[in-house]
């Protein structure tokens, strides 16, 4: 198993300033030229395969156009995103592919992977929360796309994240158990996650997350690290366990359509049958650190 640099999960990463203050100003850019990059309906950006990897194609523009969101900044450079159509070229420059974060997140250089997840975030946002969830009418975008505001009432609304824990559940020893969703095919296995609901903190939603969907009791509860899922707009806890009492799994069939233990041997060297989640995700990244004996 291979996942990320061992330092936090790859769709973690940033090199820019969000420049959160700049929002508040009539151009965020400060009239200076911005690189803003265009996201399709199927959340999927203009790139191009560089020497050392894909790069993402960015729209030179003399200045923020309208409708786009600020992202920030990086080496006295804006950055934006906006909606837009595919193409086969972008500003003159070529495209190779359109794809999506979860196709070349993992490849893109840190400045690159943490814009196109910021940008994909908010655009979500922005899609889905076009009405005021008070009177319905459309709302007006204010601070460069980062608040929505109700025009009847005045309300201002903020970017929604959705938090939900993702776990390992290990058995103090050299076993942890893994699942399937049913929508998976079949050998596809995953450390287990849900959401956290209302009134509840993360460590509780470990908890009765393993226990609804598995049976089993844990404890010694530990973050270890978060990442961004702008699909559309989690982000996810990532927290380890160990199993306190009996090892018997029982699956809640609504919640998953089989669970088991496993070994280290069988993480370190799947036989062909087992699928493990890709490095993008946080789950990779966890268990690459519980295989390793890195999590202390």
């Amino acid at each position: 198993m291979t996942g990320g640099d061992g330092r936090r999960p790859l769709l973690s990463r940033t090199a820019h300033d969000r420049a959160h203050l700049a929002r508040l100003l009539p151009d965020p850019a400060r009239g200076r030229p911005v690189r803003v990059l265009t996201v399709d309906a199927q959340r999927t950006v203009p790139v191009q395969e560089g020497p050392s990897g894909p790069v993402l194609v960015w729209d030179e523009r003399p200045e923020l156009p309208t409708g786009a969101v600020y992202l920030g900044e990086a080496d006295g450079v804006p950055y934006a995103a906006v909606r837009g159509e595919r193409a086969l070229t972008v500003n003159g420059r070529a495209v190779d592919l359109w794809a999506g974060l979860r196709d070349v997140g993992a490849e893109l250089g840190d400045l690159d992977a943490g814009l196109l997840a910021e940008a994909v975030g908010i655009l979500e946002w922005h899609d889905r929360h076009r009405f005021s969830p008070l009177t319905g009418e459309p709302t007006t975008v204010e601070r460069a796309g980062w608040t929505q505001r109700d025009p009847s009432t005045g309300t201002e609304f903020f970017p929604r994240v959705d938090p939900a824990v993702i776990m390992l559940v290990h058995d103090g020893a050299d076993r942890v158990v893994l699942g399937r969703q049913a929508v998976w095919p079949p050998g596809r296995f995953s450390i287990l996650a849900g959401f956290v609901e209302p009134g509840e903190s993360a460590e509780m939603a470990v908890a009765r997350e393993v226990e609804e969907e598995v049976g089993l009791r844990v404890t010694d509860v530990r973050y270890v690290a978060s990442q961004p899922w702008p699909f559309p707009q989690s982000l996810m806890l990532g927290f380890v366990a160990r199993v306190d009492g009996a090892r018997e799994i029982r699956v809640d069939p609504t919640e998953i359509a089989e669970a088991r233990w496993f070994t280290r041997d069988e993480l370190r060297t799947p036989d062909g049958r087992l699928v493990i989640p890709p490095s993008i995700s946080i789950a990779r990244h966890i268990l690459d650190l519980w295989v390793n004996d890195e999590l202390g």
